[in-house]
């Protein structure tokens, strides 16, 4: 059966068996099957600096090394890493973890929002993703959006509400193009209820499907581009905010 189409982002193919597998060209460590997907590079070289994060191996890359930690809280092992931007490195990563051995993961990073009383800091957990990136239609059949696993919202929603945290449950708009989000394209993407923009959100969900691991993640309001201006908010300097949104990373991926 041909999986020919008009183009080429549809040409979805469910053979479970590529070129390269990472199963096959990576090996299993001993490693925990729990693992944070934190974005916020400053916290993992802190907590690295202080010895709280201790190295189990590396991931090569054009870019150079990707290090690998575990740490240990509450009695228990986590893995952790510091993530490329952007669907395509980021999926690789998450499927090259997959093969290292982790099975439970939660990501924490910022987004942009799309709605203006979404104050720098304030946490979102994606319910679902609108696929504007290319990496998911690799791994799922062409739609529109990419749900979330339940169980794993669930879960961060939990602990969120274990520890007062106010947060929203939306839809979220993942892109490729940092620099191609107009608008015109904003306004759709609030009218189908995109509470914020990203760059990896559905590429995760659907390699997590594909892989058959449990996957969530955790967002915090960043940026502006509710308006017609886009405001920065300085989100990118929140030390604070990050810190503690890793802290509660860990305890979700702990209760997966």
């Amino acid at each position: 059966m041909s999986i020919s189409q008009k183009f080429p982002i549809l040409e979805f193919d469910p053979d479970r068996e590529a070129f390269i597998e990472p199963g096959k060209v990576i090996k299993p460590v001993d490693i925990p099957q729990r693992c944070v997907i934190c974005f916020f590079k400053e916290v993992v070289d802190s907590m690295a600096a202080r010895k709280e994060l201790h190295i189990i191996t590396e991931l090569s890359c054009e870019c150079g090394a990707i290090p690998i930690y575990k740490m240990e809280t509450w009695g228990e092992r986590i893995a952790v890493f510091n993530p490329l931007v952007g669907a395509p490195a980021a999926a690789a990563l998450l499927e090259e973890v997959i093969a290292l051995g982790c099975n439970k993961f939660i990501a924490c990073g910022g987004a942009g929002v799309l709605q203006k009383d979404i104050a720098v800091g304030h946490l979102i957990i994606p319910i679902s993703a609108v696929r504007d990136e290319g990496t998911s239609y690799h791994y799922l059949a062409p739609a529109r959006e990419v749900e979330a696993n339940m169980h794993a919202v669930k879960t961060i929603q939990d602990v969120l509400n274990r520890h007062g945290v106010k947060y929203l449950a939306a839809k979220t708009w993942t892109t490729d193009a940092f620099y191609r989000e107009t608008r015109e394209k904003a306004a759709l993407r609030k009218s189908e209820g995109c509470v914020t923009v990203e760059m990896e959100c559905s590429a995760f969900f659907a390699v997590s499907q594909f892989r058959k691991v449990t996957f969530g993640q955790i967002l915090y309001g960043g940026d502006d581009l509710s308006g017609n201006e886009w405001d920065g908010r300085k989100w990118a300097d929140r030390k604070d905010i990050r810190e503690s949104i890793f802290k509660l990373a860990v305890e979700c991926c702990l209760e997966l």
